[in-house]
């Protein structure tokens, strides 16, 4: 297993709400990658509640798309955005239950899309799932409109 570094903490006005570390009221998630997938575990805050002490629908979606682009990044080196996003909720994910991880794995690439497959587990069970569809830039796109760093920068050499 090895971290993954996040390089857009250098861009000026960096502000993303699902991985800037120096965005106050946003999710702050950290990645790793382990054999063919990218993880991320996260501490569920109050805040982010819909009912009282259950994390909103809205947030377990948004963490499922922030680690499928970090996964798209890491695993094509390149960036996307968001084409389609299919979400099944298949049990409460609780604030007051401690950490929660997610898992994101590439599941293929057709032409200029990558099918990811992301899920969200509290206490060992999936809590909810989706199916992600990214259209996927060539790199010297994403470099351009996105900001893509050089792919080492997600990774440092002593680790």
């Amino acid at each position: 297993m090895r971290r993954i570094y996040n390089p857009y903490t250098k861009i000026p006005g960096y502000n993303c709400f699902g991985c800037s570390p120096d965005n106050e009221t946003g999710l702050q998630m950290k990645f790793k990658e382990e054999d063919e997938l990218v993880i991320c575990d996260w501490e569920p805050l109050p805040r982010f509640e819909g009912y009282h002490t259950v994390l909103h629908g809205g947030i377990q979606g948004t963490l499922m798309d922030e680690i499928a682009s970090w996964c798209v990044q890491v695993k094509l080196r390149t960036a996307g955005v968001t084409s389609r996003m299919n979400v099944k909720y298949r049990s409460p994910v609780y604030t007051t239950k401690g950490t929660i991880q997610l898992k994101a794995q590439l599941k293929g690439i057709r032409k200029n899309f990558a099918d990811i497959y992301v899920s969200l587990s509290q206490d060992g069970s999936i809590c909810s799932e989706a199916d992600l569809v990214y259209f996927v830039f060539p790199e010297k796109v994403a470099k351009r409109r996105l900001h893509y760093p050089d792919f080492d920068h997600f990774f440092k050499e002593d680790e």
